[in-house]
């Protein structure tokens, strides 16, 4: 045992290099360009930059990862039945029972709950066990070295910040140090010891830039399909097979879903981001313009596998469009086609979430 906990705490200590790295950087640049260069004019908008990127990192960093409530785990007895259980059907069936009052809307590759035996949870929609944390991560984006946290839930909007304010922290030393950068490569710039500040400074900020901007471009279209670092690898599984746009509300209600409602916060590291991670509203209609005919599908004869679950809370629910709400859902599914003015039928798969 004792060789297993040294380990896991090294591997701890060695997670923090990055993170040791990148504030050696930082402190180095603001030394550089505040003492070496010292540039008065831009001062102002320098520590402005600088104090936004380091209050982003930080919060970046040190806020903890969100992980599903003790709703999802399951209750004392059935954990030990499921334990004991050695057939995968009989394991699934008491997953089946106890998520029939969770609201649970995705499933496995295979159709089946989503459950951890790592952390011994019913896993929430776009919730996934992190290796490096050891933990089940509310809508768990990535884990990043650059901060030795997971990206999730609980700070995605901080992160997204963090590599905002970073670039116009690179962008901003890049520019402003650019003309002292041409003098040096002329000769034209004094023989000091800031000379040697300004090649690097220019030099590292424009390498950040270069990677920080790719980055953050994709992140901004993810946030704008409302989708994880992992979705856009993998689509999530719903009841009615694999959505890559499940989570989509549009582009406006995305957007609020990571920093909130209010747009004075936007800008600030503070925590504004919608809902409670457990649960998220969802596209209730696909549809499916290849198709010829309309389908409103009607939900099988119950079985394990086709348990309902808890509907969208009324704080969830009002992030739906007008639009999505149009075609209501009965207790029970019927059978109805809708013919187009060029007698084209489109098939609408819709199952019933009550």
């Amino acid at each position: 045992m004792a060789p297993t906990h040294v380990l896991r705490c090294c591997q701890r200590g060695l997670a923090w290099i990055p993170v040791i790295f990148i504030a050696l950087v930082v402190c180095w640049s603001y030394y550089a360009y505040v003492v070496e260069l010292c540039i008065f004019v831009y001062l102002i908008f320098f520590h402005l930059s600088f104090v936004m990127f380091v209050w982003s990192y930080w919060k970046t960093i040190f806020t903890k990862p969100a992980n599903p409530s003790k709703e999802f785990c399951l209750p004392k007895a059935e954990k030990e039945r499921y334990e004991k259980e050695e057939r995968p059907e009989s394991q699934q069936e008491i997953l089946w029972r106890a998520a029939s009052s969770l609201p649970l809307y995705t499933r496995t590759g295979a159709g089946a709950i989503r459950y951890c035996d790592r952390c011994q949870v019913i896993k929430p929609d776009r919730c996934h066990h992190c290796s490096a944390c050891d933990m089940c991560v509310l809508k768990m984006d990535h884990h990043c070295p650059w901060v030795n946290n997971c990206v999730g839930f609980s700070n995605y909007k901080f992160f997204i910040l963090f590599l905002a304010y970073s670039l116009v922290y690179c962008l901003f030393i890049a520019a402003t140090v650019l003309q002292y950068f041409i003098k040096f490569w002329t000769n034209e710039l004094t023989d000091t010891p800031a000379k040697f500040h300004v090649l690097f400074l220019f030099f590292v900020a424009a390498m950040f830039c270069i990677s920080i901007l790719s980055l953050f471009s994709y992140h901004l279209w993810l946030v704008g399909k409302n989708r994880s670092t992992i979705e856009a690898f993998r689509a999530p599984v719903f009841r009615t097979g694999s959505d890559k746009n499940g989570f989509s509300l549009g582009f406006r209600k995305n957007i609020a879903q990571v920093f909130g409602d209010q747009k004075k916060y936007w800008l600030l590291p503070v925590f504004t981001s919608q809902g409670d991670g457990l649960t998220f509203p969802t596209r209730l209609v696909n549809t499916d313009v290849e198709q010829a005919t309309v389908t409103l599908q009607s939900e099988p004869s119950k079985s394990a596998a086709d348990i309902t679950v808890s509907p969208l809370s009324e704080s969830q629910n009002r992030l739906l469009s007008n639009e999505q709400h149009a075609n209501n859902v009965g207790d029970h599914l019927a059978n109805n086609t809708l013919k187009s003015a060029e007698s084209e039928t489109i098939t609408i798969s819709m199952e019933s979430e009550s």
